[in-house]
């Protein structure tokens, strides 16, 4: 069976060096989803936003936008700024579960609210030609709340719904819900893609052999902590390549080189990588000893000597 890798976004990881880097260096990713664009009500796109989807920064990609809003003239503002940029599609983020977001009627915490979905839904379709697609979770409190939302979604003809299958209020803790994302696979006439838990190889069969319709698989924090993970996929590979450090190291100096050009002064540098790390421990053979030894080192030097060693360790 033919199937579509995506990279699901991911705010403060997922930027456009990231993006470059993974496909450059491990490739395996088909189409990369780009951070969220949020306004917070001011018709204005920070800087940030803008470096992250200008074309020339994309130009070896498939990249497709996101914004995160409950605002229909928010969502036509932004869909009017990434058609001028060439984008045709834009994707709206009702997956994000942080209580900033969810408490201001946003991300997940939206989903429940079927009516106000709709009446964006309807003036967006009325007003502007932009495709659009979806990034959701089952719900914010139940995983029937997306039940809801789908017959919606069908009437205004949304491209694509990237499940999460996660409530909102458990952020990225327990399970996914299966049985419930089956039941909107069972129910939904929208295209469906599936997200949540793909950290491996053969994870990703197992949901292959679970929802065998499911053709578009979507790896979020999965691809973070293993950058190798889509490439080992493809080439349906439980080994990981023989220059395996060869290639991270080229991929976390690729990384460091941008940051450190981008980011203003050795604390936002530092604190940044120790992010990154706390995800790519996970590819070594003593991921708490790794994490721990990074977040320890507190000066430029000492981190890229820190590096240099849990590297060399393998």
């Amino acid at each position: 069976m033919n199937y579509t890798l995506l990279s699901s976004p991911l705010q403060g990881f997922t930027d456009f060096r990231f993006r470059n880097a993974q496909n450059k260096i491990f490739g395996g990713i088909d189409t990369f989803y780009a951070p969220y664009i949020r306004l917070n009500g001011k018709m204005v796109i920070k800087s940030s936003y803008q470096r992250d989807l200008l074309p020339e920064n994309n130009s070896e990609l498939e990249v497709i936008p996101q914004i995160i809003t409950n605002d229909a003239d928010e969502f036509l503002f932004v869909s009017k700024y990434v058609q001028e940029l060439g984008y045709k599609e834009l994707n709206w983020n009702l997956g994000c579960p942080y209580p900033m977001v969810t408490k201001c009627g946003m991300g997940s915490g939206l989903i429940k609210n079927s009516e106000k979905i709709e009446q964006i839904l309807h003036k967006v379709q009325n007003e502007s030609d932009i495709i659009v697609s979806m990034k959701m979770r089952l719900g914010y409190d139940t995983t029937d709340e997306i039940l809801d939302v789908l017959p919606i979604l069908e009437k205004y003809k949304v491209k694509n719904v990237a499940v999460h299958a996660r409530l909102g209020k458990q952020l990225y803790k327990g399970g996914v819900h299966l049985d419930a994302f089956q039941t909107c696979v069972d129910q939904s006439k929208v295209k469906l893609y599936y997200n949540g838990d793909i950290t491996t190889v053969t994870k990703f069969h197992e949901m292959q052999a679970r929802f065998p319709t499911i053709d578009h698989w979507m790896i979020g924090r999965g691809l973070i902590a293993d950058p190798f993970l889509p490439s080992m996929i493809k080439s349906n590979s439980l080994e990981y390549p023989k220059n395996k450090m060869e290639l991270f190291s080229e991929f976390h100096d690729t990384l460091y080189a941008g940051y450190s050009e981008s980011l203003s002064g050795s604390t936002h540098i530092l604190l940044k990588m120790h992010h990154l790390w706390e995800y790519f421990s996970v590819i070594f053979s003593n991921p708490h000893k790794v994490s721990k030894n990074i977040r320890k080192s507190k000066s430029i030097r000492n981190y890229e000597q820190t590096v240099k060693e849990v590297i060399k360790a393998g």
